[in-house]
This record gives C-alpha cells, structure tokens and sequence, in this order.
C-alpha cells in the first residue's frame, strides 16, 4: 500500500466529492481517481477494497465536518443558557451550508451502510459516538437541558439538515412567519431545550 498521506488524503476527498455527486453506486476506485485528478489505479495503490475506501471515507467525515475549536471557545465565553445552544445550532447549520458535499456524502454514506452490515455497524459506531460527545459536551458545558433534549435536538436537526440540503422546497412556507432555514433552527431549539432556571427565577423575583 501506498503510504503517501497527502494523497491519501486527497484520494479521499475525491471519494467525498463523487459520493455526494453520483451517490454510492457511482463510488469506482476510476471515479475517485478522475475527481482527484490522479493517473488511472492510484486509488488501488492506496485502499485494499472499496469498503476500506467507505470505511476511510467515514473516519475522514467526521473530522471534516467536525466544529471548529476556535469557534467552540468563542461561544463558550457566553452565557451557558439557550441562546448559546441556538448558537451552537447555527455554527452547525452554517457549517453545513459551507461544506454540502460533506454532509450529501454523510447522508449517502447512511443509505450505502443499509446496504453493507460491516460499514453499517462501523458508522453505527461512528455516528452514536458522535451523539454521544454531543451529550457530554452538553453536560460538560452546563447547558441547560438533559440527554433526553441533546437526543431530540440531534433528531430535529438532523431532519432540518437533511430537507435544507435535498429538498428545500419541502420547507418553504409551510411556516409563513419562520424564515427558512434561520428561523427554523430557533424554533427547534426553543421547542426542545428549557429555559436557563437562573433566568427563569430572575423573571419571578
């Protein structure tokens, strides 16, 4: 195998790129080499199979679409109440916006491992390891809300990312006065994540 992690790296991206054009079926070690722009057989130079390239490609998503550190600290120096998580919420989104092709490729990656038990119960593993952070974080920031809201809020978004990204014409004014998709994030968070009590027993005194 081949042990050039640059282009490893960006065989792999290819692989993101096409995944998200042409979806898994589309997904050839020749397509992979053609979005990289690399000589024919590169990418067999580099992945045993096509499911190391899935399996690869998986690992690789969740730190592309990872959040930014930098922004995290940023927000973490407000106040721990829902606004932050509606922040939160709009980083997700925002990121979402900038990177598409990542997130069509997660969503494909979702249909491909219906299809493939081993690359399902790896992202399986990915995903809930994933949602499990995300409660953690949660807990560990002190934000306010249980797992039980972190788990609904995950669901939500997830179905706002999913409609945004595919079909947003779904979501058109179906809510005349929620704009789209801004106004929709802060209607989910508001739904789903309680009030800070501090400020809720500020507003009774």
């Amino acid at each position: 195998m081949a042990r050039n992690p640059e282009r490893r790296a960006a065989l792999v991206d290819a692989a993101v790129a096409v995944l998200a054009r042409e979806g898994a079926r589309g997904l050839t070690f020749r397509a992979v080499d053609g979005e990289a722009a690399v000589p024919v057989g590169t990418s067999s130079n580099y992945f045993t199979d096509r499911d190391d390239l899935l399996f690869q490609v998986d690992a690789h998503l969740h730190r592309r679409l990872a959040p930014d550190p930098t922004v995290l600290t940023e927000l973490l120096k407000g106040p721990r109440d829902r606004s932050l998580v509606l922040e939160f919420m709009r980083d997700l989104l925002a990121r979402a916006t900038r990177d598409r092709t990542g997130y069509l490729a997660l969503f494909e990656m979702r249909l491909e491992a219906t299809r493939r038990p081993a690359l399902r119960a790896s992202y399986t593993r990915s995903v809930r390891g994933d949602l499990e952070d995300g409660m953690e974080f949660h807990r560990a920031a002190g934000l306010p809300g249980d797992d039980g809201a972190v788990t609904v809020l995950y669901l939500a978004m997830l179905g706002l990312l999913l409609e945004q990204l595919t079909l947003p014409g779904v979501l058109d004014g179906v809510l005349p006065d929620v704009a789209v998709p801004d106004g929709l994030v802060e209607l989910i968070v508001t739904t789903i994540v309680p009030e800070d009590r501090e400020g809720e027993e500020g507003e009774e005194a």
